[in-house]
């Protein structure tokens, strides 16, 4: 049965195209065929083993599970779709950095630890995106808005939980949190970024 069940939930993950929490999961099978919650987890686990030095990997991200390419397979795939290809900005990235360790944050703190002015764009991108979103208003002159991140934006960097995240101990830092980002994300996506406007 363990191998049966393997072999299901590898279709089942090849098929979804995006992540699939336990619950998506059990509901796959009819009711009287459906396996013990402790038994799809162990199973997951030997499915993700089995993996192991391939070039498909299974990783449980905040939505659930997901089958995709390991990073160091980037510099070949990604040429798959070099006519699209585009790259973080260090200013998107940095903005991404401090919304993802300081959230709830407003527009003005994140200026203000970056030392200029920020691009409407960016913060246009990563809504777009749907890797920041507003979560109320500041209780302040102006009510700037307070912005946060999302359970996409933790899926596309193949994280769990914001606790993933290297230590922020100064905003110098923010270059390697950056770079973290970038090594983080996988190795396609079905809607690159836009290429962006070169200002902060």
């Amino acid at each position: 049965m363990m191998l049966e069940l393997k072999i299901i939930l590898e279709a089942v993950l090849l098929a979804a195209g995006e992540p699939l929490s336990l619950d998506r999961l059990l509901d796959v099978f009819p009711e009287t065929e459906r396996p013990e919650r402790d038994v799809l987890r162990s199973t997951l686990a030997t499915l993700a083993a089995d993996y192991a030095g391939r070039g498909m990997e299974l990783v449980e991200v905040a939505s659930g599970f997901r089958l995709q390419v390991p990073a160091a397979f980037a510099p070949w795939v990604s040429r798959l779709w070099e006519e699209r290809a585009t790259h973080y900005s260090r200013a998107l990235l940095e903005t991404l950095a401090l919304i993802a360790y300081r959230q709830p944050i407003t527009r003005g703190e994140i200026e203000e630890v970056r030392g200029v002015s920020l691009s409407s764009s960016i913060m246009k991108t990563l809504q777009e995106r749907d890797w920041i979103k507003v979560i109320g208003h500041r209780e302040v002159p102006g009510r700037p808005a307070l912005y946060a991140t999302t359970r996409d934006f933790l899926d596309y960097f193949s994280l769990k939980s914001l606790s993933e995240l290297p230590p922020l101990t100064s905003p110098r830092d923010l270059d390697v949190i950056g770079a973290e980002l970038e090594r983080r994300a996988p190795a396609t996506t079905n809607s690159p970024l836009p290429p962006e406007p070169c200002n902060a």
